[in-house]
């Protein structure tokens, strides 16, 4: 399957037949794939498969070689476009926490809100407050993220991408890097933002974390798209023999 593209307007990002190679090696051969608004889209695949550079792609943090991606209807992919300002309507956060190390989590939290939105300081930190209370770090907002557990950390990362509204928030792997014991903190904060109607695109190898909240589930193999579906479908009765292999390791 190469994916599915919604009529133009329709998806608030979309990809069309990406390719993308680092060397010789192609990552991405002719991945297509959309998200409706507040829709919650799972990329699962084995590592390398290459859900990590498709979530790059998307969010401008790697040229691509061939292809467009659109964010509503600018095409993203024009060289002509701004790259600094589409990032600021996109959220991402990856494995590593990539906070600055020596900001406060306040300060890190409330960055992007005053520094590329222009935010009044005092709007920015009453709203990063208001977030960090939400996930239980309100006794940490003045701290460097040194002092706080990986789980914290992530929570923290994932605050602050969620800070300014983005459209669209990329997670790739965000549990990846964190003691068994801190996966649950963060996913619980995901599962919350995907109920409230947050439109997210994330890789994951939580499996039965992707099948309880993921509305769809993508499956990448060797750069290419070989099922998506429904998160019930493509779980409870995958078509495609891969799918199959690939599902049958976590499989109880």
């Amino acid at each position: 399957m190469s994916g599915v593209v919604p009529a133009s307007g329709a998806a608030v990002v979309s990809a069309e037949h990406l390719w993308k190679s680092f060397g010789d090696r192609e990552v991405l051969r002719g991945v297509s794939v959309a998200l409706a608004a507040h829709e919650v889209v799972a990329l699962i695949g084995s590592s390398g498969s290459g859900k990590s550079t498709l979530l790059r792609c998307l969010g401008l943090l790697e040229p691509i070689d061939d292809g467009r991606i659109w964010l509503g209807d600018l095409d993203i992919s024009d060289p002509r476009v701004d790259g600094n300002r589409v990032r600021a309507r996109l959220g991402a956060v990856f494995q590593s926490y990539n906070l600055f190390p020596h900001l406060s989590v306040l300060d890190n939290v409330t960055l992007a809100s005053r520094v590329v939105h222009r935010m009044p300081r005092a709007q920015a930190e009453a709203r990063a407050r208001e977030l960090l209370a939400r996930v239980g770090l309100s006794d940490f907002a003045g701290a460097h993220p040194d002092r706080l557990s990986g789980g914290q950390q992530q929570r923290a990362a994932i605050v602050r991408a969620i800070a300014t509204d983005p459209e669209v928030l990329l997670l790739d792997e965000i549990t990846s890097a964190l003691d068994p014991e801190l996966v649950g903190e963060v996913l619980e904060l995901v599962r919350a933002l995907a109920s409230e109607g947050t439109t997210i695109l994330m890789a994951t190898h939580e499996m039965a974390f992707a099948r309880d909240v993921a509305d769809r589930v993508v499956f990448l193999d060797d750069g290419v798209i070989v099922e998506e579906g429904a998160a019930a479908s493509v779980f409870g009765d995958p078509q495609h023999p891969r799918t199959r292999s690939f599902l049958a390791r976590f499989s109880g």
